[in-house]
């Protein structure tokens, strides 16, 4: 998945809400996931192979639900993995943030690492920011939509069976630089993992020819804006605010993001004293496909090794 990788948006289904009449964070509604036969999905073979997904939404155990909830206005999408028996249980949360830039019809692609992670014993919830998933508003690719992020602390407080103390980051390509966003503007993670991030968004630009080419798409203001938008989505820009327990996970083959970006974030935060793991899987590629299971259990791992 390319982290600037463009899809088509929904948006006929979807109204603004009026700011003043919602607050934000506010659950709006609450739906069962979308879950077709495998061979329905198109792409879902990058992700799950045809008995990890049959076993995922075969689990009784577990529930999937596509909630909307207000996020400056606008009615924002998440997906919500939880317990199907949690009455009066308090599990951790997993605050995952998928990768590229606008998407649908998640859920079939994530259902299976979703219950890797409840078998873990997590909940999941994973934003899908404005613009995605037939959501109004438009993806900045971590400007406004941080926003819908940051917002998912408030959705947690309306969700009965999540243990608001032991919350954690979980972040993909894109999604882990907006986990890193998050930490440094101060968002309550005990603990993060990311993978496949990059921390210097000009050089990921000037070595990605296609992710160069949508850049105003993007952001339509990028001559205006190109030096503010470069600095607050570089995490080696702001490394000394990330003080949260960090574990960094890497393809040591990834394609996509050179595993030069994990290497300096890890060399930096090492400068700082700060708390941090890093694992580089020889071969693996962007989302560390052939390591998918280790993966989800080293960042299952690093989440109770933090929690409260």
């Amino acid at each position: 998945m390319n982290c600037l990788a463009a899809t088509p948006l929904l948006s006929i289904l979807f109204i603004p809400l009026a700011a003043a009449v919602i607050p934000d964070g506010r659950i709006i509604d609450r739906v069962p996931c979308a879950l077709p036969e495998y061979g329905n999905v198109s792409g879902l073979d990058g992700y799950a192979t045809p008995g990890e997904y049959t076993e995922a939404i075969a689990d009784a155990r577990f529930v999937c639900e596509k909630l909307r909830y207000a996020s400056d206005g606008l009615p924002v999408v998440a997906l919500l993995y939880r317990s199907a028996d949690a009455a009066g249980k308090k599990m951790p949360v997993v605050v995952f943030n998928r990768g590229s830039y606008t998407v649908k019809d998640q859920a079939p692609l994530s259902i299976a690492m979703f219950r890797r992670l409840g078998i873990e014993g997590f909940l999941v919830i994973a934003p899908m920011y404005r613009g995605s998933e037939g959501a109004p508003g438009h993806d900045e690719f971590g400007g406004a939509d941080l926003h819908d992020l940051m917002n998912v602390s408030k959705v947690l407080e309306q969700i009965e069976s999540a243990d608001r103390g032991n919350v954690f980051l979980y972040g993909e390509s894109r999604g882990a630089v907006m986990s890193l966003m998050a930490l440094r503007d101060g968002f309550p993670a005990k603990a993060a993992a990311t993978v496949g991030a990059f921390t210097d968004l000009g050089d990921f630009l000037a070595a990605d020819m296609r992710a160069a080419g949508i850049v105003k798409v993007v952001w339509p203001d990028w001559d205006a804006r190109k030096a503010e938008i470069l600095e607050s989505r570089s995490a080696l820009r702001f490394a000394e605010r990330l003080k949260t327990p960090l574990l960094i996970m890497q393809g040591g083959a990834d394609p996509q993001v050179n595993p030069t970006h994990s290497l300096k974030l890890a060399s930096r935060l090492q400068e700082l004293g700060r708390p941090y793991g890093l694992i580089v899987f020889e071969g693996d590629g962007h989302r560390l496909w052939k390591n998918r299971i280790e993966r989800d259990r080293q960042a299952a791992q690093w989440f109770r090794r933090h929690l409260k």
